[in-house]
């Protein structure tokens, strides 16, 4: 059986090395020409399950339970396991009991236990949650590595003018943004991030603060940190805009003063497909499977959702809801 599998961002290398692993010839086709044009580049690269809960269904959950564990074995020492941190300003203590009634797998921290686990920000905050089994990696140490990863497996890597997909038995489309506007319940969701040099700001994981407005997430990453990310209802992919940057900063400053004397080096935007219900879908059209609506979990849920779209692909019918057959 031979496989094209249209698009290089992380659902489409999550799929092609499903199907490596299960020995089909897999030709992965791209009309991007580099890592950094995709949505993923742009990811936090959060492995966060138990903290999406918080706005997403229990399926987010449970689809996301084994992905840490699935880069690790994939791409060994790409996972850093040191949870993550969830806090609130004082007044906004009614925003952690809320996101605290909606998750679950953490524990609540008092200011001491606080200021053990994360020294920079002790003195700051009288209580937290501790979502001690989360993790999260790089998506531009990752992203490359599995690139590498399939090449070595035999994956082939083409622009869609060195192919035709007449030779294919399957396609697997993986596109993702690309297809706002040809599937009807696709829209675009933009998402904003900083990535900021703050050699006064030392976190070991990634932390969430909370704000009924302007919500954070901070993730160390090689000796950088990410700030992120608005999401707003729109497939617009132009630059950064100042509100965004703004706010994104200002939250900043609110969980570490020392955020003020940061070095912005870089913005970016990314847009995030996403269905109605947010929700991601396998879906089989004839010979095409379409794997889209990661939405903003990416990371999270790529390795659940190519399992199944691989053994659809091999014949073996996966039986989640998340999985759609359409006839077009």
């Amino acid at each position: 059986m031979k496989v094209l599998v249209k698009g290089a961002g992380v659902a489409g290398l999550t799929v092609a090395h499903e199907l490596a692993l299960r020995q089909v010839a897999v030709t992965v086709v791209d009309k991007r020409q580099g890592m950094q044009e995709t949505a993923s580049w742009f990811a936090g690269g959060m492995l966060a399950p138990y903290c999406e809960r918080e706005s997403a269904e229990e399926i987010v959950l449970e689809l996301g339970l084994g992905a840490s564990d699935w880069w690790e074995k994939v791409l060994p020492g790409s996972v850093t396991r040191n949870g993550t941190l969830v806090v609130s300003a004082a007044r906004d203590v009614g925003e952690l009991d809320r996101f605290a009634g909606r998750t679950t797998g953490f524990a609540r921290l008092d200011r001491n236990e606080l200021a053990e686990l994360e020294p920079d920000l002790a003195g700051r905050f009288r209580r937290a949650l501790y979502f001690e089994k989360e993790a999260h990696l790089d998506p531009r140490r990752v992203l490359p590595r599995i690139k590498r990863k399939l090449m070595g497996l035999g994956v082939a890597f083409r622009q869609p003018s060195e192919i035709a997909e007449s030779g294919f038995d399957v396609i697997a489309d993986c596109t993702g943004a690309a297809r706002i506007g040809v599937d009807p319940n696709l829209r675009g969701v933009r998402g904003e991030m900083l990535l900021l040099r703050a050699p006064d700001v030392m976190l070991s994981r990634p932390v969430r603060l909370l704000h009924p407005r302007f919500p954070l997430y901070v993730v160390p990453r090689g000796g950088h940190l990410m700030l992120g990310a608005t999401m707003i209802e729109t497939d617009a992919a132009g630059p950064i805009t100042a509100r965004s940057v703004m706010e994104l900063l200002n939250a900043a400053y609110s969980l570490d003063p020392a955020f003020g004397e940061a070095e912005i080096i870089e913005t970016g935007v990314g847009i995030r497909p996403a269905y109605p219900d947010n929700l991601p879908r396998v879906e089989r059209s004839g010979a095409t499977i379409t794997v889209n609506g990661l939405y903003r979990h990416g990371f999270l849920l790529a390795p659940a959702m190519a399992q199944r779209a691989a053994d659809m692909i091999c014949g073996r019918k996966p039986t989640r809801e998340l999985v759609h057959e359409a006839h077009h």
